[in-house]
C-alpha cells in the first residue's frame, strides 16, 4: 500500500470526525440554548416529534411491539445515529468541495427550526435553537477542515495530525459539556416537580369502595389489581414532556354548547372531587401484552362540566387536545353517560405524575386511550365525527375505540420451564365498562375448564383468575378466554391492533420438567 493510499483514506477519516465533531457540537450547544429559552424547542424533540407525526401507523405499531414504553428512547438513539451518519458524510464531501458539506449541515440547523416553529404552542424563541445549531455546526466544520490536510514532510504531518485531533476532541467535548450543563439546567428549571410534590389534593367528596381482599390472590409472577405509578405503562406522543404550572392551567369548553366556559386550577379543585378505580389501556396492546394498568383516579365527572356548558343536542363527540397539540375524539355518550368519566388530577393517592399528565389528563372507562386518556388536556370542544377528526383517527384508526373483551396468562410466563406435580396457572382479564364473569383455560387443545375468578373491585377494573394445574412432564400448550358480564365469549378470530384493537386468544407454550 502506497504513502499516498494512506493519506487519502487518512483524509477521508480526519473528514469524517471534522463532521461528527461539528454536529456534536452544534447539538449540544443548541440543546443548551433550548434548555435555557424554550425546552420544547430541543432540536432532538423537534425532530424527533415531527418524525412521530409523519410515521405511518405501521411504523407506529413497529416500534411500540419491538420497544413497548422505550419507544421514544429508540427513536431518539436513532436520530442520533443518523444524524452521525450524515455528519460524518458531510465532513467528507466537505473536504471534496468547499460548501458542500457546511450546505447539509446548515440544511439540519433550518430543519430543526422550522420542525419548532411550527410544532402547536411554539414560543417567541423557538426558532433560536434551531438557528444555534445551523450556525455552530457551519463554523466548527469550517474550522477543522483547515485541520484535516496534512504537510508533505512526515514530521510536519505527525505534527497536523495531533493539532487535527486535539482540535476535533475539543469541539466535541465543548458540545458535550454544554448538553451536560443544557440537561442540568433543564433539570433546575423543573421546578414543576417542586410544585408538585407540595400539593395537598382535595379529599374525595365521592370515595372510592376499599379494595375488596379478595381481589388479589397474591400469586408471585401475576400482575398486582391497583398497579403502582412508576409500573404504569406510557404511550403517548410527547418526547419531551409537557411541564405545566398548575397555577397557569386551566381548560376551556367550547363548540355545540349554549355557553362556553373556562375553569382554571383552582375553581376545579374547588369543585366535588370522585375518586375511581379505572383499568387503561392502550390500542397497541398485543394479545397477552402489557400496555395496560389500573389506577385509583380523582378527578371531577366530565358530564358534570358539559352539563353546565350546556350540550347541543346534535352533537356526539368531544374533541380533547393537550397542551403539546395532540388530540382524541371521545363518543359524546361516553362523557354524558353514568360512568366514571373524570377530569383526574390523582393517581393512587398522588397528584398526577408529570408523565401521565400532571396537571390534568382524563381518564374515560371502557374506551382505548387513544380516543379517550388525553394527557397535559387543556381543552375540549363538543362537536360532531362527520365535523372533526382527531391525531389518531387521522392515521387510520376507528373512530370509537371501545375495549374488546380481552385475557392473558401471567403465570407460568411464556416459555418458561417448570416442575412437574402442583402446578397454577393464573392472569388477568377485562372489558372495562362491562364487567368480566368468568374465565376458561384449556391445555394442549383439551376440554375448557373454569378457572377461579377473584373479585372485581368494578366492572370497570380488571380482574386477576387462576386455575390449579396438575402438570404432567413434557411440552404444554396453554390457552385462555373470557366470558364478560353479559354473556359474551372472548372470540378466537385473530385481529391486528388496526384499526380497533388486538384480539384472539392468549396462548402460551410450556416445558414441563
Amino acid at each position: 500500500m502506497s504513502h499516498a493510499t494512506r493519506t487519502t483514506r487518512g483524509d477521508r477519516l480526519r473528514s469524517a470526525a471534522a463532521g461528527l465533531s461539528a454536529a456534536v457540537v452544534a447539538v449540544g450547544l443548541a440543546e443548551l440554548v433550548a434548555a435555557i429559552v424554550e425546552p420544547s424547542a430541543s432540536p432532538f424533540a423537534v425532530i424527533g416529534s415531527g418524525l412521530i407525526d409523519l410515521a405511518p401507523s405501521w411504523a407506529k405499531d413497529t416500534a411500540i411491539a419491538l420497544f413497548g414504553t422505550g419507544d421514544k428512547v429508540a427513536l431518539l438513539t436513532g436520530i442520533a445515529i443518523v444524524l452521525a451518519g450524515l455528519a460524518a458524510i458531510a465532513g467528507i464531501l466537505e473536504s471534496r468541495r468547499a460548501g458542500v458539506g457546511a450546505t447539509i449541515l446548515a440544511a439540519l440547523g433550518v430543519l430543526a427550526l422550522v420542525a419548532a416553529m411550527i410544532r402547536p404552542g411554539a414560543g417567541p424563541f423557538a426558532w433560536l435553537p434551531g438557528l444555534v445549531a445551523g450556525v455552530t455546526a457551519v463554523v466548527a466544520l469550517r474550522l477543522l477542515m483547515r485541520k484535516v490536510h496534512p504537510v508533505p514532510y512526515l514530521r510536519a504531518e505527525h505534527e497536523e495530525r495531533r493539532q487535527f485531533l486535539l482540535w476535533t476532541v475539543g469541539v466535541a467535548a465543548t458540545g458535550i459539556v454544554a448538553l451536560a450543563i443544557g440537561n442540568a439546567a433543564r433539570g433546575v428549571t423543573r421546578s414543576i416537580e417542586a410544585v408538585r410534590s407540595t400539593l395537598r389534593l382535595p379529599k374525595a367528596a365521592t370515595p372510592a369502595p376499599a379494595v375488596p381482599v379478595a381481589a388479589e390472590l397474591d400469586i408471585q409472577g401475576l400482575a398486582p389489581v391497583v398497579t403502582p405509578n412508576a409500573q404504569f405503562y406510557r404511550i403517548d406522543t410527547a418526547l419531551i414532556v409537557p411541564r405545566i404550572d398548575p397555577a397557569d392551567w386551566s381548560i376551556r369548553i367550547h363548540g355545540m354548547v349554549d355557553r362556553e366556559i373556562v375553569v382554571t386550577w383552582d375553581e376545579l379543585l374547588a369543585l366535588p372531587m370522585q375518586e375511581s378505580h379505572v383499568t387503561l389501556a392502550c390500542v397497541s396492546n398485543e394479545v397477552g401484552g402489557d400496555l395496560i394498568g389500573n389506577a385509583l383516579w380523582l378527578g371531577h365527572p366530565v358530564r358534570e362540566l358539559l352539563a353546565r356548558a350546556g350540550v347541543d343536542p346534535d352533537a356526539d363527540m368531544v374533541l380533547s387536545t393537550s397542551s403539546d397539540g395532540f388530540t382524541a375524539s371521545t363518543p359524546l355518550e361516553a362523557l354524558t353517560d353514568d360512568r366514571d368519566a373524570l377530569l383526574a388530577v390523582g393517581m393512587n393517592g398522588d397528584p398526577l405524575p408529570i408523565e401521565h399528565g400532571f396537571p390534568v389528563r382524563m381518564v374515560v372507562p371502557g374506551l382505548y386511550g387513544y380516543v379517550s386518556a388525553t394527557k397535559w388536556v387543556t381543552d375540549l370542544e363538543v362537536t360532531r365525527f362527520d365535523r372533526a377528526t382527531a391525531y389518531w383517527t387521522d392515521r387510520g384508526w376507528s373512530e370509537r375505540g371501545p375495549i374488546k373483551l380481552q385475557s392473558r396468562i401471567d403465570v407460568p410466563r411464556r416459555g418458561t420451564r417448570i416442575e412437574a406435580g402442583d402446578a397454577v396457572i393464573a392472569g388477568m382479564a377485562w372489558q372495562q365498562h362491562v364487567g368480566v364473569e368468568g374465565i376458561e383455560v384449556r391445555i394442549d387443545e383439551g376440554a375448557w375448564r373454569r378457572a377461579e375468578l377473584a373479585t372485581a373491585i368494578s366492572d370497570d377494573t380488571w380482574v386477576q383468575w387462576r386455575l390449579d394445574w396438575s402438570a404432567e412432564s413434557g411440552a404444554h400448550t396453554i390457552e385462555c378466554r373470557a366470558i364478560s358480564a353479559d354473556g359474551e365469549t372472548q372470540t378466537s378470530d385473530p385481529a391486528d391492533v388496526v384499526p380497533d384493537g388486538a384480539q384472539g386468544w392468549h396462548r402460551i407454550e410450556v416445558s414441563v420438567a
